[in-house]
């Protein structure tokens, strides 16, 4: 299956609690300155060609621990994202939307109780923050039934001087970045297939047709486009400087359940030639 004093360690453990009632009855589904050389009409920390911010209304996000016969719910914030308004939206969205998604399959049940209660578990997590970055990760399941629960995994990269969430679609500027980027992931994945397929005991056959599996599921999940990489999160180095960028697969999309989320960390030198030009001064240069 994809207080003690601390207010963070008392969410973590409640939320194990209440999870914790539906794991043990089986397994389920399972970065310095951001602005280039300003253009004409351009601010020193307001890059060309991004939009200028919207304010967002104030967002307030709430823990949630629910447990009842059909469903149990957990859902963790950061504590403090509620400083970033329109990134707190975009979380509360992203859990509300999940939740209906549960509420809907619980809605389906009528009067029945199913035999593992249904369950959402949600954690989002500060990975990043910087004057020109916050990160949000947001992983966990959705259990409606079956073998195993559904994987959720999110990535949230927000641009607090401009207020605005930095998606895979500004990141890259056309097809041709996508296809660099889309042949050096399929290399590595490629590259990790193989060193663990080798090492397992299967005579030459069964590896090589192992391999050509493994090989087309990993071409489907890295076609070049937008889509195939929206789930992506900055790595900075000590200059705040954005030095690779860590995509992220849930399960299924470049590899089977068993393989679990995978995330290829692509570098800044591959990268930012093909970065739009709006967000090159986010990147390490050289």
């Amino acid at each position: 299956m994809n207080i003690v004093v601390n207010r963070r360690a008392l969410r973590a453990s409640a939320l194990a609690m209440a999870v914790g009632l539906v794991l043990v009855a089986g397994c389920k589904r399972d970065a310095g300155d951001t602005a280039t050389a300003p253009a004409d009409g351009a601010t020193a920390t307001q890059p060309a060609n991004i939009e200028a911010p919207v304010a967002a209304a104030p967002v307030e996000l709430r823990d949630v621990i629910e447990n009842t016969p059909q469903a149990v719910i957990g859902i963790s914030y950061p504590t403090d994202i509620a400083k970033y308004p329109g990134l707190a939206k975009a979380l509360a969205d992203y859990a509300t939307a999940a939740r209906g998604e549960l509420q809907q399959a619980v809605d389906g049940l009528g009067n029945d109780k199913p035999t593992m209660p249904y369950e959402l578990s949600l954690s989002f997590e500060k990975v990043l923050e910087t004057p020109q970055l916050v990160v949000v990760s947001a992983d966990g399941s959705r259990y409606t039934g079956g073998a195993h629960g559904e994987p959720l995994v999110a990535r949230f990269v927000w641009l607090p001087e401009q207020q605005q969430m930095l998606t895979a679609d500004k990141l890259v500027a056309d097809a041709k970045g996508w296809k660099a980027v889309s042949d050096y992931i399929g290399d590595q994945l490629r590259e990790r297939v193989a060193t663990r397929l080798s090492s397992e005991d299967m005579d030459p056959g069964q590896l090589q047709e192992s391999l050509r599996s493994a090989s087309r599921m990993i071409a489907d999940g890295t076609e070049p486009s937008a889509e195939n990489f929206s789930q992506f999160q900055p790595l900075t180095g000590t200059d705040g400087k954005i030095s690779a960028v860590r995509f992220v697969f849930p399960p299924y999309q470049v590899g089977p359940y068993s393989d679990g989320t995978q995330t290829v960390d692509v570098p800044a030198s591959v990268l930012a030639p093909h970065v739009g030009a709006a967000y090159a001064g986010l990147f390490a240069q050289g």
